[in-house]
């Protein structure tokens, strides 16, 4: 009943409910890019809808406070407006921005990393002016040295293969994506027309059957070296020795004028779990090696198919330039790279600092860091394999608090840094610390943590590492506050005049102790303590997400949702509410 009663109280005060048609003025963008407009005081977030666009839309979805529409009609473009280059840029979930003018798209990137940190970081407009322009692209297309496409039957029935539509698994054929490299065309088109002529079947998710579930390729664009690897629920490929022989005979261009491309790996990957994480651990080498290599400003790099290798060589450059610009090595320091990958930005700061320890979770990542440390001659580098909030609060606990960084490089996935990791990133007290991140939330709420307990923020840049889509990277540079000057006062401990307390100084101790994480657990315990019931953890999240409170993504969260959202009740939303009240969340 209290649902039904929400939903009257949303039709009653906007006059907008689902499939309604609105016109609407959009007059900002969102952090996915997508246009926000108001009609009649209600907020609505239109998908692929552009600030200064005139539009038709179609509402979808509707909350107390906002909504989601979907783009029927462009009345009047903006002026930022551009016709996609890609027939299908609408429809398929890599580009959300194609349909902006890059000068605006790299505006609008500088904007989102600016607005993180001042909503989610409390960093002031003196601190956000301290960021450099984006570093952008001269050529914003075909950048891309990585690509997994997925493999399916469309709608027809026929063998497919290009990627998923936004939140969803259905696959939007495209062969020749416009921002992967332009030698994808004939390896897909090669690879599909083995497939048709053998009757090797794609992969069903559903019923988990079928054979080939994606074409994974990569491509070293400085070494022109070429991998193709077929990720299979299975052991094995049917006439292995045919596809080999059509792989090797595949024409292969690359983008530099004149430019032929080796074909250098031919593997298979092996996946058989029912899972949508695309890779498996197991790889069957075909043909060559199992891995090619690549060079990012004189250093050689080797890449499996599992290596996490930055995807746009030439962004990765600039980036990598930046972060040892900020990182001003002299040749004596102590540097520690956590979320280390295959070693690419510990093996660009081992050129002028005197040690680099990497830390990696992936141990296929940290035996190509150690054979890159190897191909290239560097000695003074060593990799340790395990996730980074464990291994360095073990190594500081077991060195008995004695474990020093002069810099540490923080280069994180999406979710960002876990707290105990940066507690003891902190304790290692290093004097400057470069922090390269994928996403300005996490961003902005680490570098408030880090500058809460001693760091401030120095420098900082945007780089657009993904162009035409969303995500914007950044790098900054903290340094650790240093006093202006330094005062000896005397002070004696005890009872008596003149004298401090040892009781004051615990109770100053206890109110700086840092919060405790609050999670859903202990919201869930609270609720039904003081209420005398329960709440989902799904009720939390949706809250939270309505509150307009961080809400992160996990690394392979493609899967479209098998159920819709779970709502609560207006009685359990407002217990959930009185609960992040409670844990100071809000």
């Amino acid at each position: 009943m209290a649902e039904k009663k929400k939903k009257q109280y949303i039709s009653d005060q906007t006059a907008c409910k689902k499939n309604d048609m609105v016109t609407l003025e959009i007059t900002d963008m969102g952090t996915e890019g997508e246009g926000i407009g108001k009609w009649n005081g209600y907020t609505l977030f239109v998908k692929d809808a552009l600030i200064g666009d005139v539009v038709c839309a179609c509402i979808m979805k509707t909350k107390k406070r906002y909504g989601y529409a979907r783009l029927v009609e462009v009345i009047t473009p903006s002026p930022y407006r551009v016709e996609p280059l890609c027939a299908v840029a609408r429809q398929c979930g890599g580009c959300q921005l194609q349909h902006c003018s890059y000068e605006k798209q790299l505006e609008w990137k500088e904007e989102k990393v600016k607005n993180c940190l001042l909503r989610i970081g409390g960093f002031g407009v003196q601190e956000t002016d301290l960021l450099e322009p984006v570093l952008y692209m001269e050529e914003p297309y075909y950048y891309r040295n990585k690509a997994q496409f997925p493999v399916g039957l469309n709608k027809e029935g026929e063998l497919t293969a290009g990627f998923y539509a936004g939140r969803s698994h259905n696959i939007i054929g495209n062969t020749n994506c416009l921002i992967q490299h332009p030698c994808n065309y004939a390896i897909v088109e090669t690879v599909l027309a083995f497939m048709r002529e053998y009757g090797i079947s794609p992969y069903n998710e559903k019923e988990h059957s079928g054979l080939v579930r994606h074409i994974l390729t990569r491509v070293g664009v400085n070494t022109g070296e070429v991998m193709v690897c077929l990720v299979i629920n299975g052991e094995g490929l049917p006439e292995s020795r045919e596809f080999v022989k059509r792989m090797l005979a595949c024409p292969l261009y690359g983008l530099k004028k004149g430019q032929t491309l080796t074909m250098k790996s031919i593997c298979l990957n092996i996946n058989q779990e029912k899972t949508n994480v695309i890779l498996g651990e197991k790889v069957k080498v075909l043909s060559g090696q199992s891995y090619i290599e690549d060079t990012i400003g004189g250093i050689l790099y080797r890449i499996s198919p599992l290596s996490f290798y930055q995807v746009n060589p030439v962004q990765t450059k600039k980036l990598y330039d930046t972060a040892l610009e900020y990182a001003d090595l002299k040749g004596d320091e102590t540097v520690w790279d956590l979320y280390c990958g295959i070693g690419t930005i510990s093996l660009f700061l081992a050129q002028k600092a005197k040690k680099v320890c990497g830390v990696e979770i992936v141990p296929q990542a940290v035996e190509d860091a150690r054979q890159n440390a190897k191909i290239n001659k560097m000695e003074n580098v060593e990799f340790f394999t395990g996730a980074a909030e464990e291994v360095i609060p073990i190594l500081y606990e077991k060195s008995g608090g004695s474990l020093r960084a002069d810099l540490v490089v923080l280069d994180p996935p999406r979710k960002g840094c876990d707290e105990r990791l940066l507690q003891t990133v902190v304790l290692m007290e290093p004097e400057k610390i470069v922090y390269i991140s994928c996403d300005p939330a996490t961003l902005a709420r680490d570098l408030r943590y880090l500058c809460d307990r001693g760091y401030e923020l120095r420098r900082g840049r945007p780089c657009d590492m993904f162009c035409q889509g969303r995500h914007v990277e950044t790098v900054v540079m903290l340094s650790h506050k240093k006093p202006d000057s330094v005062i000896n006062v005397k002070v004696e401990f005890g009872e008596g005049e003149g004298k401090v307390p040892l009781d004051n100084i615990a109770k100053r101790a206890e109110a700086y102790k840092p919060k405790e994480r609050v999670t859903y657990k202990m919201i869930k315990e609270y609720i039904e303590v003081k209420y005398g019931f329960k709440v989902h953890t799904a009720y939390i999240a949706e809250v939270k997400r309505e509150l307009g409170l961080p809400m992160y993504d996990a690394p392979n969260a493609v899967e479209e949702l098998k159920q819709p959202r779970k709502h609560p009740t207006a009685e359990k939303a407002e217990a959930i509410k009185d609960a992040l009240k409670h844990f100071e969340v809000i």
